[in-house]
């Protein structure tokens, strides 16, 4: 009987926290991919930084100082085009990472509708035998 006690509890426990395991399963996978992104995208644009640097070490004439200024144009506009592309990938990961929680409070949702119906069915409803009663201080000071 103890057995079939325990047994139970465990169970109840283990649906009790299956939502919340995969809740955190999925904002630890979302955090993952975030974070490599951004540290990928970190990486790209301090390689562009160091190159610009190298680049503008290098100049030793007026000459290479304009080819340093046009290159530098051509650079920003490639920074420009970087940080949109990030945008829009970290705006994909964003409704990805959405769509993944909705999904999973729908699943959430389903299975308590699922548990509560039964335990509805079961238990009797019992209609109230005339006006509640006041349990305020104020109520029972005027009895």
């Amino acid at each position: 009987m103890q057995d079939k006690m325990i047994d139970a509890f465990n169970e109840q426990a283990r649906e009790f926290f299956t939502p919340m395991r995969k809740f955190n399963a999925l904002m630890l996978d979302n955090m993952e991919r975030v974070t490599q992104y951004q540290l990928e995208a970190m990486k790209r644009y301090s390689q562009m930084g160091t190159s610009r640097l190298r680049d503008a070490a290098d100049i030793v004439d007026a000459e290479g100082g304009r080819d340093f200024g046009t290159r530098q144009v051509e650079m920003m506009t490639e920074l420009s085009n970087q940080m949109l592309e990030d945008t829009r990938a970290m705006s994909e990961m964003s409704l990805r990472f959405k769509s993944d929680l909705e999904a999973l409070y729908g699943e959430s949702g389903q299975a308590m509708a699922e548990q509560a119906a039964p335990a509805a069915e079961a238990e009797p409803s019992k209609e109230p035998e005339g006006p509640a009663k006041a349990t305020s201080q104020a109520a029972r000071k005027r009895s």
